[in-house]
């Protein structure tokens, strides 16, 4: 049973990775998801067997049907990545709760959450790979999205009084990740402010508020952390490899995201290992 969970997960991420790369592609081009896909190159429209994640692309030898055209590798890699992603996000709640917890109301919307979370950092990582921007279609709904699920997360946190209004009975709970909100996001801020934008852009502070609605404090922290070592790192590799100067431009959302992702994983684990390693 455990283990249909998990093969469902990877096939859902799968899907949902499918669909993301529609969304980046038609992001850009400014087109409606609504009409059916196409080939990029000869515009021929897609049967069901050239939609099948990942299997079409092996099946085709990756590439069209009709035209033979190369098809970009980003779309076999993201559905990939999605249904690992997935996997892994189900792992860590399968690891907190039991079997015949996971589809109590409350533990399914927080997966479904972090399902909808996970695809959003996802399109915002490939986005801002390609196009060095992170768009606002996507960014300003996860904000949204994730700050009314945080403000209603568990119910038991609301009371009913008079007059049938409710009252927050734990506002720790929902001010811990508004606070998280607030640090990331200040601290790209001062870092806009002060190099009017050379070294950050202004989607990089949008992009830490939901970062600080996801992970909270002070998983947070291991997220920032993560995000300017796996810069620091990849940044060096490029200036060794003489593939970036010192003046080039590196999009660092990506570097989030993927910071994000450890945390969201192993948030804890990192921290209990710092302040351990402090103390001795």
């Amino acid at each position: 049973m455990v283990l249909l969970f998990y093969l469902f997960s990877f096939l859902l991420g799968l899907v949902i990775g499918s669909f993301l790369n529609c969304v980046i592609y038609r992001l850009e081009k400014e087109e409606s998801l609504m009409g059916r896909s196409y080939c990029p190159y000869c515009k021929h429209t897609l049967g069901w067997l050239d939609l099948i994640p990942l299997f079409s692309f092996l099946f085709l030898g990756g590439r069209c049907r009709y035209c033979g055209a190369k098809i970009s590798v980003q779309y076999p890699l993201v559905e990939i990545c999605t249904g690992i992603i997935f996997l892994l996000i189900f792992n860590y709640q399968f690891s907190i709760i039991n079997e015949f917890s996971i589809f109590q109301f409350s533990n399914l919307t927080h997966l479904l959450f972090l399902f909808y979370v996970s695809s959003a950092l996802v399109t915002i990582f490939v986005y801002d790979l390609k196009h060095f921007i992170i768009p606002d279609k996507i960014i300003f709904p996860a904000i949204i999205i994730s700050f009314l699920y945080r403000l209603f997360e568990n119910l038991s946190h609301w009371i009913l009084i008079d007059n049938w209004s409710l009252k927050i009975e734990n506002s720790y709970h929902i001010l811990n990740f508004l606070l998280a909100a607030l640090i990331a996001s200040g601290f790209f801020l001062v870092i806009f402010l002060i190099s009017r934008g050379r070294w950050m852009g202004f989607g990089d502070v949008k992009l830490a508020i939901l970062l600080g609605l996801v992970l909270g404090f002070p998983d947070i922290l291991a997220g920032l952390f993560l995000a300017f070592l796996f810069g620091a790192i990849i940044g060096s590799v490029a200036i060794f490899l003489q593939k970036k100067g010192l003046k080039s431009e590196i999009p660092f959302a990506p570097f989030l995201i993927a910071g994000t992702f450890t945390a969201m994983c192993w948030g804890s684990q990192i921290i209990n290992w710092y302040t351990h390693f402090l103390v001795f």
